[in-house]
């Protein structure tokens, strides 16, 4: 391996060339095939280095995160990009040497030709992270990677320059550049990585770059695992207790300052109670925007997504509707206030576009029925949400509402749930991961079968074929054939 291979996974100021590239993705797939799949012993210590690699630059990440933003908490730092993702690293590494072994196939039809299923890695796997949580959701990936006994290469979102810089170094001294390595770079550098060919691609981030990402993984046919977002709505039941939906759902859409993938974008309030609504949430959000001066607010990640926001506030504005802003404190840098808007429609940008900022839309309904078929007439959401009882209504709304995950009476804890199948579904992503799920996403599941029969199946499949053989063919078929029409008849 060259010295600038070893350079490149640390972090040495330069940006790194296609050639790099593709010199770090040979020497890990170098070292991938010497090795061979890793023992359980092998991958639990890389997890343990991965936790040890988290926990000693928990510090240093969140001072990073709050310069990078602008104004990030310590605490909401160490919650959502360190001891959140903590419990799914111990609950693989406890679980890893079962998840590890073959499954065996068992049917009596198969006694002559018994088969195991064996969970082997895939190779090298590519992350590339999102800027809002850009230290959670880039390790938990590369963890599950490492556990299914792949090498990782990692793009470090050029978004949050100062996080990058902390995570490549602190990734370097836990790390081989051959076993785990992150790249930092712009908009270029991310082009380059997404081409390379990868035995897998992780990417988390927008729908609009996921594409892109797509189709450049695709001219290697590299598979890829997409966890995108989307605009996710939320449902107030004429069964909920209106004043807690309320004070959840403002709280939700304020998390990290409206800037995650989870976060409601617009909420169904039944027409009698949207003043009731209104006025709960606007008071969570001055008790949130109040609360230590207002220090515990997330700034807009950068000027760009600031005027993007506002952007979407104003354009509503514009066309008429009732815009209800919750005075916050100033002195912090790219603040929204909290918003909720009434008297949204199609023709504004913001009932189209993904907000990622601190802006509720609320809308009246009279019927179930309305509220389903406005919801599935739209992309399909990473999450949606519903408050109240598990009603007619709330099976109505599960059975004709498409979504990747779905929350009852809180918020985002079908994903908290880690031993849950995570991911999204049409424009809000493709594959799922979390738990097991992860692991067999980032494995290959191959079939050996041994022949314990006295006849072959290449004999079998090969002319010439006897007339006894083209007899029992026919008859298998008819046999089918039969029972299907039986079972139709039985059904009309």
């Amino acid at each position: 391996m060259t010295t600038d291979v070893h350079l490149l996974g640390a972090t040495n100021g330069s940006v790194p060339t296609v050639e790099d590239l593709d010199a770090l993705l040979m020497a890990q797939r170098k070292a991938y095939l010497s090795e061979g799949p890793p023992s359980v012993e092998v991958r639990r210590d890389r997890l343990d280095r991965l936790v040890l690699m988290l926990t000693e630059s928990a510090d240093a990440f969140t001072e990073a995160l709050n310069e990078d933003f602008g104004n990030r908490s310590e605490v909401a730092s160490l919650l959502a990009d360190v001891a959140g993702i903590l419990p799914e690293i111990s609950g693989t590494r406890r679980k890893l040497k079962s998840w590890m072994r073959p499954d065996v196939i068992r049917s009596t039809m198969l006694a002559g030709v018994p088969t195991i299923v064996e969970k082997r890695p895939l190779g090298v796997v590519g992350v590339i992270g999102p800027w809002n949580f850009p230290v959670s959701l880039t390790t938990q990936p590369a963890a599950t990677a490492l556990a299914a006994g792949n090498r990782v290469m990692i793009k470090f979102s050029e978004v949050t320059p100062n996080t990058a810089e902390v995570f490549a170094s602190a990734v370097a001294r836990r790390f081989p550049v051959d076993e785990m390595a992150v790249v930092n770079g712009g908009p270029e550098v991310g082009a380059a990585f997404s081409g390379l060919p990868f035995d897998h691609l992780f990417f988390t981030g927008s729908p609009e770059v996921g594409a892109l990402v797509a189709r450049s993984a695709a001219k290697n046919l590299v598979p890829t695992t997409l966890e995108l977002g989307g605009k996710n709505p939320a449902v107030v039941s004429e069964s909920a207790d209106v004043m807690t939906a309320a004070e959840r759902i403002m709280a939700a859409r304020l998390v990290n300052g409206g800037q995650l993938c989870l976060c409601p974008d617009y909420v169904f309030v039944p027409r009698a109670r949207v003043t009731e609504f209104v006025e709960a949430a606007k008071a969570v959000a001055q008790k949130t925007a109040a609360a230590h001066g207002g220090a515990g607010i997330v700034s807009i990640i950068n000027d760009k997504n600031f005027e993007r926001v506002n952007g979407l506030i104003e354009d509503a504005r514009a066309h008429g509707v009732d815009v209800r802003q919750v005075p916050a404190p100033g002195g912090i840098v790219r603040r929204i206030p909290p918003t909720i808007l009434l008297g949204v429609n199609d023709q504004m940008r913001v009932a189209r576009e993904e907000v990622f900022g601190p802006v509720l839309s609320v809308f009246p309904y009279d019927d179930i029925d309305t509220v389903v078929t406005y919801i599935s007439a739209r992309p399909s959401p990473l999450a949606a949400y519903w408050y109240g009882e598990k009603d007619g209504d709330f099976d109505e709304f599960r059975r004709r509402v498409a979504s990747g995950g779905m929350t009852v009476n809180d918020f985002a804890m079908h994903c908290g749930i880690h031993v849950a199948p995570f991911g999204g579904v049409g424009q809000s992503g493709w594959g799922s991961y979390h738990g097991k799920t992860g692991f067999d996403t980032l494995s290959h599941h191959r079939a050996i079968t041994t022949s314990r029969l006295p006849i072959s199946m290449a004999d079998m499949l090969t002319p010439p074929y006897s007339s006894a053989m083209a007899r029992g063919v026919r008859a298998y078929v008819g046999l089918h054939k039969r029972r299907a029409a039986r079972r139709l008849a039985r059904h009309r």
